[in-house]
């Protein structure tokens, strides 16, 4: 049976977004065209890789003579997004593996999301053999030409960025009521 594919060539919108306080956050992509929005969970980190590849992947494009002038160095002024998760907010899966490439054709970013299974999961005595990779049973498809693809760089950036302060001693984050610094020999400190 073929995957369900959730696609969006393009989306209307298309972010990343948070529900819950710093520190308890809970990560979303979202996408939307017309009425149907589909909402995936995933970490911090794959927000922030996710972010930084897509940046890396324009700059790359950009820098072959060909699609120079096809590629904005920054976000356009007019595609700025800092409005709120779309409601509800109904997660379809929690995303595992993500795709990310450039199809020269139609001169857009492709980013594929599939759901975390345990099934592809491997532990480091099974690094060695050959494995097989589980088929998914959904498929998140979002296909993003380059100025909104720089747009979503930017709100992802500004999103991860509105997380607890980092702490400048050890770089850990602090919770609002402080928290045990690695570099002040165990004590608490409240302040960054």
């Amino acid at each position: 049976m073929p995957p369900l594919v959730h696609g969006f060539d393009p989306p209307e919108r298309f972010v990343a977004g948070t529900v819950g306080p710093p520190g308890q956050r809970t990560f979303f992509l979202q996408a939307r065209s017309g009425a149907r929005i589909v909402s995936v969970a995933l970490e911090k980190q794959q927000v922030q890789a996710l972010a930084e590849r897509i940046d890396e992947l324009l700059d790359e494009v950009m820098s072959s003579e060909r699609n120079q002038a096809l590629i904005p160095a920054v976000a356009p002024i007019g595609l700025e997004d800092a409005d709120p998760l779309e409601q509800p907010i109904e997660e379809e899966f929690r995303a595992g593996t993500m795709t990310l490439s450039w199809d020269p054709d139609d001169q857009r970013v492709v980013i594929e999301v599939f759901p975390f299974t345990e099934a592809a999961v491997v532990s480091p005595d099974q690094l060695d053999e050959d494995l097989e990779e589980p088929e998914p049973d959904e498929i998140f498809l979002v296909r993003l030409e380059p100025g909104p693809a720089r747009a979503f760089v930017k709100r992802a950036e500004q999103v991860i960025e509105a997380g607890r302060p980092s702490c400048p001693f050890c770089g850990n984050p602090i919770d609002p009521e402080g928290h045990l610094c690695v570099r002040a020999n165990g004590f608490r400190r409240r302040d960054p």
